[in-house]
């Protein structure tokens, strides 16, 4: 398979701001690199990293309030988009040929180190050029081969960002089938994510959402839903009266303080993001005294984010895409999920 131009439309920041940031581009096909294929973009979902890195909302160490993409400066201009999925049309030097023409989904993380254990240290659309884009380079050991999954290229992109953290969250906390979690922002991408997930691993949901999406969440998975509006605590007690093994949080804020005080000896409390606030307040006591565990989760590791291409492939679940957009109207598609009014994924078509 070949290119047949040299040019191709993307949209890309050149600065940290509002919606105004994201600018339509022209821009040289990208040529892929020594151990590097080429991918054409099918579809690629937006995610809340994209929102906070075009506002340089992620702040630094001992600088919260500095303009900052996911890990650290932005190199402008950046093509935004993590979550690509596509086939591969032309390879770089020392690529798999077999990787020639598959459907494939891209693992958006830059890693620490090599080995199934990696930390992500940067992501695609962030420290690198993402999927805004008709192409896209990406190294052949970060793209998976999906050309066998039921799935669609829409419920592909869906999977990097949002279902590899969630992902993440669930193996970092441990969880174990027949256990009960407790799931914050259930809604959203990521908390979505993580109901179906935990549902398909064998445990018990109560995800915490607004009462307008409750049949939503409940038909992704949830056992029993939270009306975030009306004391959430008191619900979830009466939701699970024999407590909570692992909190599974995209909130934090006031949330942690209440929710550790519902885990059961021993429970995990797994925190991946902080729509809810950035500080937090909690009764240390709750802490130690029940053994309990607070684990901050970062995205996924190369063999969590594997385990999830093998889920995929066997059509174990099947994410929600509830709108696409062209990609000339990227600016409209992240006014939408700013919104958060959908429940489900949003994706541009190139």
């Amino acid at each position: 398979m070949t290119v047949v131009s040299n040019s191709m439309r993307a949209v890309r920041i050149t600065r940290h701001g509002g919606l105004e940031a994201l600018e339509p581009a022209e821009v040289a096909v990208p040529v892929p690199a020594p151990g590097e294929v080429l991918v054409r973009v099918a579809s690629a979902a937006l995610n809340n990293t994209d929102l906070w890195t075009r506002e340089g909302a992620y702040g630094r160490p001992g600088r919260p309030e500095a303009l900052s993409g996911w890990r650290g400066p932005v190199g402008f201009p950046r093509i935004q988009g993590a979550d690509v999925a596509g086939r591969v049309v032309a390879l770089g030097p020392g690529a798999d040929a077999g990787l020639t023409g598959r459907r494939v989904v891209v693992d958006p993380a830059i890693y620490d180190a090599e080995g199934p254990d990696a930390n992500p240290v940067g992501l695609m659309g962030s420290e690198r050029d993402g999927g805004y884009a008709e192409y896209v380079t990406a190294p052949a050991a970060r793209v998976h081969d999906m050309t066998e999954s039921p799935l669609t290229d829409d419920q592909l992109a869906a999977l990097p960002t949002a279902y590899g953290t969630a992902l993440g969250m669930i193996e970092r906390g441990g969880l174990r089938a027949g256990e009960t979690v407790l799931v914050s922002g259930a809604s959203g991408g990521v908390g979505l994510a993580l109901t179906q997930l935990a549902r398909a691993r064998g445990a018990r949901v109560v995800a915490i959402s607004s009462g307008a999406k409750a049949d939503a969440v409940r038909a992704a998975g949830a056992h029993a839903v939270v009306d975030r509006a009306r004391g959430v605590a008191d619900q979830v007690r009466a939701a699970a009266p024999d407590g909570i093994d692992l909190g599974l949080d995209v909130v934090a804020g006031e949330l942690v303080g209440e929710g550790l005080p519902l885990l059961r000896e021993g429970g995990r409390w797994v925190v991946a993001g902080a729509l809810g606030g950035h500080g937090v307040a909690f009764d240390v006591r709750r802490l130690y005294l029940h053994n309990t565990r607070l684990i901050g989760s970062s995205m996924h590791t190369p063999a969590h984010f594997a385990l999830l291409m093998d889920l995929a492939r066997s059509g174990a679940f099947r994410p929600v895409v509830t709108a696409a957009f062209p990609l000339e109207r990227a600016a409209e598609a992240q006014r939408e999920l700013a919104r958060r009014n959908h429940v489900g994924k949003i994706v541009l078509h190139p």
